[in-house]
């Protein structure tokens, strides 16, 4: 496909996003924004793509393609399958809001050359490489509707070069230390009748399926992890952990 053109604000841009994204994006290992390169075919690595749409200040699409590493973590994590799209929408979110205040969708995710040969048929679609020393471990790519910095004097962006095509399968668990997740206490449940539901009125008691003085269980997206005493802290409500249960073991 002939290369596009873009102006320097508008290169400067794109690396700045790339640059946000990789601060908040899961990885094992340092990582920098490479050149802005055309997103085709050569722009693909082994892993996965999460893209999304953003509306606001500017509107148009960015995707994120992790490598498989990343994705192989997140389903084997000792504490169970983690989602992939809740741990790059962090990355997604902060290469959009460069261009200024956004709402993002939810994002979904797609395989690579998939992703990125729509967002290629798209005008004013670039990619940027994020890569170590070596070898390009993840791709950031976006397409705006209008870009800013419109200005005389484009280049033209040049094809991602045949050796950094491919990501190897290195990496490890330190590569999710930074991925959010949901974690809950829970003192106890118990099962109701819609007829039940419906006539709860304020300072009805709901007897739960747990002595009193028994330990709270600590959730992580769902999933029993620990097992604590309920303790205020600062007026807040806390749970001191006391057990921490094995995998498989609950």
């Amino acid at each position: 496909m002939t290369a596009p053109t873009m102006t320097a604000p508008q290169l400067a841009l794109a690396r700045n996003a790339a640059e946000a994204a990789l601060a908040v994006l899961p990885t094992s290992r340092a990582l920098v924004a490479g050149d802005p390169v055309v997103p085709d075919a050569g722009t693909v690595i082994e892993g996965q793509a999460i893209t999304a749409r953003f509306t606001g200040a500017a509107s148009g699409e960015v995707l994120v393609v992790v490598g498989q590493d990343l994705a192989d973590a997140l389903r084997e994590s000792p504490l169970g399958e983690l989602d992939l799209t809740a741990a790059v929408r962090p990355a997604l979110e902060a290469a959009a809001r460069v261009f200024g205040p956004v709402v993002l969708d939810p994002g979904q995710l797609m395989e690579p050359e998939i992703a990125l040969s729509a967002l290629a048929a798209k005008d004013g679609s670039v990619a940027v490489p994020l890569q170590d020393e070596t070898e390009v471990r993840a791709v950031l790519a976006l397409a705006l509707s209008q870009w800013p910095g419109a200005e005389p004097g484009a280049v033209n962006v040049a094809p991602m070069s045949a050796p950094s095509r491919r990501a190897s399968g290195r990496g490890g668990l330190d590569m999710l230390h930074d991925v959010e997740m949901e974690v809950s206490a829970e003192l106890g449940r118990t099962r109701m009748s819609v007829r039940e539901l419906l006539s709860l009125t304020p300072g009805a008691i709901v007897e739960l399926d747990r002595a009193a003085g028994s330990p709270a269980d600590l959730l992580v997206n769902g999933r029993l992890i620990a097992r604590g005493e309920v303790v205020v802290v600062d007026e807040n409500f806390g749970i001191r952990i006391t057990e921490i249960v094995s995998p498989g073991a609950e």
